[in-house]
């Protein structure tokens, strides 16, 4: 699935973003925390939406049926 490597290359950005403003000491604790969150908020769903696909990709749903993602989910 294309989508899925889209992702996981989106990921990756966003890992070298947070790196990026982890490693630059010019920058307060506070205001790192402000630039993070948001990024960290994107991964959560990025990441959410990996394995929904990836789910999916393995457990294709059968014709005219719901595809099962709210069984598979613990949360």
């Amino acid at each position: 699935m294309n989508s899925i490597k889209h992702i996981q290359n989106a990921l990756k950005e966003l890992d070298d973003e947070v790196q990026k403003i982890l490693l630059d000491y010019s920058i307060p604790l506070n205001e790192k925390d402000n630039l993070m969150l948001p990024i960290l908020q994107q991964k959560r769903v990025l990441t959410q939406t990996l394995e929904d696909l990836t789910y999916l990709k393995e457990h294709p749903p059968k014709p005219n049926q719901p595809c099962g993602i709210s069984k598979y989910r613990e949360d």
